[in-house]
């Protein structure tokens, strides 16, 4: 089979697509034919190694001290199960699933082996392969920190730093969905955008420096990471709450003695990717997707994301073949 193999850390150019076995499942395993899988700013993150302050260390020892530990990279998917080992009761032959494979990796392949009991599901109905991976990374992230970590509700009032992302246009659906008011904040090319998933209000960061506008919010979302607590404050409300998704780890650590600061890393569940397929095909979360591209064009994929203007996700589609 054909994968994206990775043997350092460093720019895309470590990225080769080269010729692997194809994986055979255990007696608890399912194979599945991927479709599709993504490109996420945690993928190249975790490529470059440019991690928050304070995560190098353990990064390297979660993923390999001194190379990569997983030969193939990626960590979303979306597919077809293939054939599955004697003792899998969850699925059956021919089941559409999407899911992550965490810190396993493997997923920017043609196929790969997962344990039934991992973070997969029956993909959602009526959308496609690209379109089931391209929800999952920001959809579980805002699943998990606003309505699980937050406890997000109706009449609450959030704003959302890096609103046009992955993180950000989940987070303003999922937070329309639960009735909040939402303020994005995004630039000048995505304002449209963000209006058109349910922003109330835009702020064009180019233009205006949000952390200096006079309004409240209860819940502050920063999936830029270029905010700190004591900067929000003054915006938030007496209980309010500032999620910080890319926080450095003495912010982390901080964390846990207040109560108004939020962090850590997404729950990926079954429970939370069903909810999410619930609410792609109840409507309420529809994927953006910035570009597609090939297998053999990922270190290209990596390139773009990496720029760091991304709307969406980008997808890695097994369809594609060219350009």
């Amino acid at each position: 089979m054909k994968a994206i193999a990775w043997t350092k850390y460093g720019t895309p150019d470590v990225l080769q697509l080269k010729d692997f076995d194809k994986p055979s499942p255990k007696d608890n395993e399912v194979i599945i034919k991927i479709h599709a899988s993504s490109i996420t700013a945690g993928d190249c993150r975790l490529r470059a190694l440019k991690v928050p302050m304070g995560f190098w260390l353990l990064t390297r020892l979660a993923f390999g001290l001194i190379k990569p530990r997983r030969p193939i990279i990626g960590m979303e998917l979306s597919g077809e199960i293939e054939s599955l080992g004697k003792d899998v009761t969850l699925f059956k032959k021919g089941d559409e699933v999407y899911g992550t494979t965490g810190i396993r990796l493997g997923a920017n392949a043609e196929y790969i082996c997962l344990s039934e009991n991992s973070a997969l599901v029956k993909k959602p109905n009526d959308i496609s392969h690209d379109q089931a991976v391209a929800v999952i990374f920001g959809g579980l992230t805002a699943i998990h920190f606003l309505r699980d970590k937050a406890n997000i509700k109706g009449t609450q009032k959030i704003l959302i730093n890096g609103a046009s992302g992955a993180v950000g246009t989940a987070s303003i659906q999922l937070a329309k969905y639960f009735g909040l008011e939402v303020t994005g904040v995004c630039s000048t090319s995505n304002v449209g955008l963000v209006k058109s998933l349910g922003a109330k209000d835009v702020i064009d960061y180019t233009k205006e420096d949000f952390t200096k506008n006079k309004k409240n919010y209860d819940v502050i979302l920063d999936a830029v990471g270029n905010v700190s607590l004591s900067q929000c404050k003054k915006l938030l409300t007496n209980k309010g709450k500032l999620i910080s998704i890319n926080a450095n780890l003495l912010t982390n650590l901080l964390s846990i003695f207040q109560k108004n600061m939020i962090c850590g890393v997404a729950d990926e569940s079954k429970d939370n990717l069903n909810f999410l397929r619930e609410r792609v095909e109840a409507g309420d979360i529809e994927a953006v997707i910035d570009r597609v591209y090939s297998l053999r064009e990922t270190a290209e994929a990596h390139r773009y994301v990496d720029k760091g203007h991304k709307k969406g996700s980008v997808v890695i589609s097994m369809e594609n073949k060219e350009k």
